[in-house]
């Protein structure tokens, strides 16, 4: 195993670490945000919040005509109100002298506690008085950070933080650019590799973006949330995007289901994906492989094994994750027609690919001719075959012309196959010797069978040779090519060294000579006759001129 490969394997188990905590994370994240949630949502009584600077703080009931949304927004125009206009320090104070308590701030009433607002077990005096405290708090918090030190001390940490998650966002892209992407193989001659370098690759990828985005979108919070002025808009964009998460916006059946839900259902698909996987690669090097099954059962077991726990696994997952199977009878039909009208060609490859699975007429590691294709298998799925031609290509085919065409397996049941090579020899030669120079070209081969025996047959009598068909056994089909050509060139050797004569293609042609009744048509007749006149007018006249010429030059 090479460096690369190695370090393609680290890479592969780095990423599944990584897929591990980022999944855990989100798992965690959804805890938080639905605990933080409960009060709001999770009780029968609607309540609203009492902020300030986005901080909430406590909320409040619905009290007699007014809504506990209407109290909420009074109290927090109030309280801001306050806290701008106001020199430190504001006081916070109780008023008992009605039948319910009230909390005033610096004078100004903010607020009516009422039985509604208290828990069970508590009174609304008990329940005024923390509140109180907890208003005090705030305030005291809210105009310490109005003050011009702390403002420029939030500056600073935004500009630090800032420029920390510019400098860990460069530092991904360099890290993937400069070290990991260059380190990947960049050729492989395995498919399975193949498949592995994509996966690598893309996973690194998409944790490196989900990186990037989640520490810039952070820090905008983060920065946000140091200023009392921007808090409110950050504490708004949080609770959007948490609402966004937990809000039942999918319904399904009789059950809503939010985008979280899917978030975690996802999750759940790709543990129990890489599951499969690595069950299906357990089985291959740590158990099939010592039961004594050849390569081909071995990968059938473990192919039927990894379809066996996606199966069951995917209804125990939606089981856990809360959904009635019931309630996919309607999403089932719709499937169903789907599969009738637009999805037929994947339907019939897809039973055709369990129909190779179970029936196995051909299986991995078969050597096999599919039309004018001729190669090893290497991979049975549910859609596709893959075979590896004899020139080291890769080539995926269809499920289904395995099982409407003619499929040549040479090495179904028994990888003993039968060769015919046919020889062709002169007229006039030994026949005995030729035979015996065959059978001895054929045993000096070591890939040739010695049982059965090398046969030769007599063929015929040729138009210009003797034809005879040497048979010969081989345990290795893949290798016919070569062991053909192997026995040709000692066949060649041994016939020319014992004189024996290879022909070649001999045509004869014989010529009669003779007279041939030729008829021409009168027209033909005279035309011809007149062409011959005017022929031997034009020869007189080029000779009378040819002497004057002469006689002239004489004088």
């Amino acid at each position: 195993m090479n460096r690369f490969s190695r370090f393609s394997q680290r890479v592969n188990r780095s990423v599944r670490i990584l897929v591990a905590i980022t999944l855990t994370g989100c798992f965690a994240s959804a805890i938080i945000s639905l605990s933080s949630f409960t009060p709001v949502f999770g009780q029968d009584t609607p309540k609203a919040p009492i902020l300030l600077d986005g901080v909430r703080l406590f909320q409040v009931s619905q009290s007699g005509r007014y809504t506990a949304q209407e109290r909420a927004d009074e109290a927090n125009r109030v309280l801001i109100e306050k806290v701008k206009a106001s020199a430190p320090p504001l006081s916070v104070k109780l008023d008992n002298s009605q039948n319910l308590p009230i909390i005033k701030v610096d004078g100004a009433h903010l607020l009516t506690v009422t039985e509604q607002d208290a828990p069970a077990g508590r009174t609304a005096n008990e329940q005024a008085e923390i509140w109180a405290g907890q208003l005090q708090a705030a305030i005291v918090q809210a105009q310490k950070q109005r003050r011009p030190y702390y403002i420029q001390q939030a500056i600073l940490y935004s500009i630090g933080y800032a420029l920390l998650a510019i400098a860990f966002t460069w530092a991904s892209s360099y890290l993937w650019q400069h070290y990991l992407q260059p380190r990947l193989p960049r050729e492989v001659k395995d498919s399975e590799d193949s498949r592995q370098h994509l996966t690598v690759e893309l996973g690194v990828r998409l944790l490196l973006t989900t990186f990037q985005a989640t520490l810039l979108l952070s820090t905008a919070l983060y920065i946000t949330n140091l200023f009392p002025q921007t808090r409110e808009l950050s504490q708004k964009i949080t609770d959007t995007l948490v609402a966004s998460l937990v809000s039942e916006l999918i319904p399904l059946g009789k059950d809503s289901y939010s985008v979280l839900d899917l978030v975690i259902l996802l999750g759940l698909f790709t543990g129990l994906i890489i599951l499969a996987k690595t069950a299906k690669k357990l089985l291959r090097l740590r158990v099939l492989r010592f039961t004594g099954l050849n390569r081909g059962s071995q990968e059938t077991v473990a192919q039927i094994a990894t379809y066996g726990i996606i199966l069951f696994g995917t209804m125990v997952v939606l089981q856990l994750w809360g959904l009635d199977l019931s309630s996919l009878t309607i999403f089932a039909s719709v499937i169903g027609v789907g599969i009738g009208l637009g999805l037929q060609g994947i339907a019939k490859e897809f039973i055709s690919g369990l129909v190779l699975i179970f029936e196995r007429p051909i299986k991995v590691g078969d050597f096999v001719n599919v039309g004018d294709l001729m190669g090893t298998v290497e991979r049975i799925s549910v859609r596709c075959t893959e075979i590896r031609t004899l020139d080291e290509v890769s080539i995926i085919i269809p499920n289904s012309r395995f099982l409407e065409g003619e499929v040549v397996n040479w090495t179904h049941h028994s990888p003993v196959s039968r060769l015919k090579i046919p020889v062709n020899v002169a007229y006039g030669s030994n026949i005995t010797a030729v035979r015996g120079a065959l059978i001895d070209a054929a045993k000096e081969h070591p890939d040739v069978l010695s049982e059965p025996m090398p046969k030769v047959f007599f063929a015929g009598l040729g138009d210009s040779s003797l034809d005879f068909n040497l048979m010969i056994w081989i345990a290795e089909p893949r290798l016919q090519f070569r062991i053909k050509s192997d026995i040709y060139y000692r066949i060649e050797a041994i016939l020319r060294h014992r004189n024996i004569e290879i022909p070649f293609p001999q045509q004869d042609l014989h010529v009669r000579s003779g007279s041939l009744p030729l008829e021409i048509s009168p027209q033909l007749s005279d035309s011809l006759a007149q062409l011959s006149n005017g022929l031997a007018k034009w020869l007189e006249t080029q000779s009378t001129a040819t002497s004057r010429e002469n006689r002239n030059n004489g004088k």
